[in-house]
């Protein structure tokens, strides 16, 4: 038996996200956000996609409104993943926790107060920290008054709020995001950007204007970090996986070359300071107009220090979808590949996929990359001994380690791993608990009911082996 040793200085981490996590929706101070608008249950998907409009109902639970409760449970959290040994922990800030309305002048002190304990804490432990600005979070605020990011005013606004972030937690945190998952917006418009559609837009042009504000703004927040707090890096994320090819057929490869393009796209706008060539003609055949000033240019010169990505699946590309059956268990669709298993929530699993899709970045940015995302969500049960048997997610993680060893092999420069989920939380596709990705389980069922206990998994202490060797017995 042989150990993969990773690089020295290799951040194994865990992540979360605080829409999913840490409830107190509105205490200290805290501002209504989109997220708590989007209830779990048959309309859940209709208002993600900006087809219905988000409305609080008495009759709706709302997952978010209580999350794990990690707003009052942070330090036993925190304590429990410095047991592991985490080298880094991932988060995220509620944007309508510093800025309520999101217009404030003034930021809201207490929302302050409460990041400012939970970095400290943190670094107590000797836990890096990586933490994004937006992860699907926008004040209903700037909905209501802005449309979100359909309107050139957010980006502003967005900035104030960076900054405020740099100023304020600067000293605590070494690696910032601006957008978790910015590609989203294309796919999940609500949750992703704040947007709403009514049937007389031109939904499109919407989404790539929208997307466009965002991209103005992730580089505005990159100057303002690099000038605020240099000692700090500052990356850029997307949803990840490579695009195959159903076939060899000629139309399917040039549909799978179409969709990595829309799907990273973002990056080249994020790495390398401006929109690839072929973008514009991408607008021009869909007749789509998209507002690009030239201060918008300029300012898109401020490039990203590394590329950081989920990977959770591959994606398989084909040129008339009708012709096969499709793999729907991801917000992108795409055809079922026929070669791989799919998880209990039909996403296919696809280690191999996770060292290509490092090469095909690498290879075409040319910066330091960071698996910021990765784990599987799966039904875990109690035994009558009471403990959590999950080998399933020891074994699934163990083969995406060794995909990334090789990838590191190959010679792509990888800051870390982050496991997503890494205590168990609100699924932000389904709004389900029971969609655990967790090593360590909370007590929570998706009706909202359970006493939030938290308990270790297996996983937990296999994970700790692994931090605690850098690398993974093989």
């Amino acid at each position: 038996m042989t150990i993969n040793t990773f690089p020295e200085n290799f951040l194994w981490g865990g992540a979360i996200a605080a829409n999913q996590t840490e409830g107190a929706w509105n205490i200290d101070g805290r501002g209504l956000s989109n997220i708590d608008l989007i209830p779990h249950g048959p309309d859940r998907q209709s208002i993600k996609l900006g087809y219905k409009k988000a409305k609080m109902s008495d009759n709706e639970y709302y997952p978010s409104h209580t999350g794990i409760d990690f707003y009052h449970r942070y330090k036993e959290d925190i304590a429990l993943l410095a047991e592991m040994g985490l080298k880094v922990f991932r988060t995220s800030i509620s944007w309508s926790r510093i800025y309520p309305n999101g217009d404030e002048t003034i930021p809201n002190q207490a929302g302050i107060d409460y990041y400012t304990d939970l970095f400290k804490t943190c670094k107590a432990h000797n836990m890096e920290l990586l933490v994004t600005l937006a992860h699907f979070d926008i004040p209903m605020g700037i909905v209501e008054q802005y449309n979100g990011w359909k309107h050139r005013a957010t980006i502003d606004l967005y900035v104030k709020f960076a900054e405020t972030c740099f100023e304020c937690f600067g000293d605590y945190v070494n690696y910032w995001i601006p957008f978790n998952e910015i590609n989203v917006v294309l796919h999940s418009p609500f949750s992703g950007g704040g947007l709403y559609f009514d049937d007389t837009e031109n939904r499109e042009e919407i989404l790539y204007q929208a997307a466009h504000y965002m991209l103005v703004a992730s580089a505005s927040a990159v100057e303002s970090c690099h000038r605020i707090t240099p000692k700090a890096k500052i990356g850029c994320m997307i949803a990840g996986g490579s695009f195959y090819p159903y076939s060899c057929n000629p139309e399917d490869v040039w549909q799978s070359m179409n969709d990595e393009r829309t799907n990273t796209f973002f990056v080249d706008v994020q790495a390398k300071g401006k929109y690839p060539y072929y973008m514009d003609a991408f607008f021009k055949s869909k007749g789509i107009h998209v507002d690009i000033s030239e201060k918008d240019k300029d300012i898109l010169k401020q490039t990203v220090d590394f590329v950081a990505f989920s990977y959770y699946a591959s994606r398989t590309s084909i040129a008339d979808i009708s012709r096969v059956e499709k793999n729907e268990g991801n917000i992108i669709v795409s055809a079922k590949n026929p070669y791989l298993k799919m998880s209990d929530w039909g996403w296919v699993i696809d280690p191999l996929g996770l060292r290509i899709t490092m090469n095909q970045i690498y290879e075409r940015f040319e910066k330091p990359l960071f698996v910021v995302e990765n784990g599987l969500g799966a039904k875990d049960v109690i035994e009558a001994d009471g403990t959590i048997q999950d080998d399933y997610r020891i074994d699934y993680m163990e083969q995406h380690f060794q995909a990334m060893y090789d990838g590191i092999q190959d010679g792509v420069p990888l800051l870390g791993y982050i496991s997503w989920g890494v205590i168990d939380l609100v699924s932000a596709s389904t709004g389900e608990m029971s969609k655990r990705y967790g090593m360590i389980f909370v007590d929570k069922d998706d009706t909202g009911d359970g006493t939030l206990a938290r308990k270790k998994k297996k996983s937990f202490d296999w994970y700790k082996q692994v931090i605690q060797q850098n690398g993974v017995e093989i």
